[in-house]
């Protein structure tokens, strides 16, 4: 076997109020919570570190910048990497990245026991819109905010195994899995803060959403053969909510550990990378059953442009 003890580490919300400082202690506590429970391999939600900003429409940038980090580690985000090192667990987590060129955007790092910053993905596939809009329920400004991830979706070998990131939205889109499944990923990390209702449709509620979070998390799983970890950042935030289902999900795309709630909650497995060789090797070996002579249109065209 080649077992990755793994924990999810789900945050309850933050609110607009909460300090970097207080944010980074209820880490560490999950943190603690997952090394007793013997977990090496930690991973937090999307924007872990604070409230989920783009749901305010801002036009001041500082205003906007406050929300983001110039460095990682950083001063507000050092006791977490040192307690990380002492505790000797890698971890994931998700923040807004604000780069020395002045680029935001969406970001998500991995670190090997020793704390150290093996890997860094910025969230390609950005959902809502870049203006206020009127007709929403609340805003979803990811596109006014960040820029589109430049990085694309590369692994990195940490803990023994290949692992890779994708952020919330990204879960959505096969190609994201895909990609790194042609890389052989055996675990994919992925944080996410999903509202509980669609701001444009109102009748898709928190059951519906659940069942699309699943649905891409297990179908992802499957069809490349890979260890999933999803959480989320979950509750009420200054008064609007967002869903939890945080959950480890295996290489044949069956749940195997979920949360509970919507506060900061852990859930730990034993993750065996061996579990993905079957898939990769049978139904969903590439190398002997892809075509792709057929695939061109998947990058060749963005929008459906349907026969005259």
């Amino acid at each position: 076997m080649r077992e990755i003890s793994t924990a999810a580490l789900q945050m309850g919300p933050i609110q607009k109020s909460e300090s970097r400082a207080e944010v980074v202690a209820r880490m560490i506590s999950l943190l603690e919570q997952a090394h007793a429970a013997g977990a090496v391999f930690a991973v937090f939600p999307e924007l872990t570190l604070t409230t989920f900003f783009p749901r305010w429409y801002v036009e001041d940038q500082a205003q906007v910048d406050q929300w983001f980090e110039a460095e990682m580690p950083g001063p507000h985000t050092a006791p977490l990497f040192a307690r990380a090192r002492e505790l000797k667990i890698a971890m994931s987590f998700g923040y807004g990245e604000l780069t020395p060129e002045g680029q935001h955007f969406n970001t998500s790092i991995l670190t090997n026991r020793e704390g150290e910053i093996i890997g860094k993905y910025r969230k390609v596939h950005l959902p809502g819109h870049s203006e206020y809009d009127p007709e929403r329920a609340f805003q979803h400004l990811e596109k006014r905010y960040f820029l589109p991830g430049d990085l694309g979706f590369p692994v990195w070998r940490n803990l023994g195994g290949i692992m890779g990131m994708m952020i919330c939205n990204d879960r959505r889109w096969p190609e994201a899995y895909r990609v790194m499944g042609l890389q052989g990923v055996e675990m994919v990390t992925l944080g996410f803060n999903t509202p509980s209702v669609n701001s444009q449709m109102s009748s898709e509620g928190p059951e519906d959403r659940l069942f699309h979070h699943r649905l891409s998390c297990q179908s992802g799983a499957y069809q490349n053969a890979t260890w999933v970890v999803a959480v989320a950042k979950a509750g009420v935030e200054d008064g609007h909510s967002l869903i939890g289902g945080s959950l480890i999900v295996d290489p044949n795309g069956k749940i195997v550990a979920e949360t509970k709630t919507e506060e900061d909650e852990m859930i730990v497995h034993h993750c065996d990378l061996e579990a993905c060789n079957f898939g990769k090797s049978t139904i969903f070996d590439f190398k002997r059953h892809r075509r792709i002579e057929h695939y061109g249109l998947i990058t060749q065209r963005a929008g459906a442009e349907p026969p005259d």
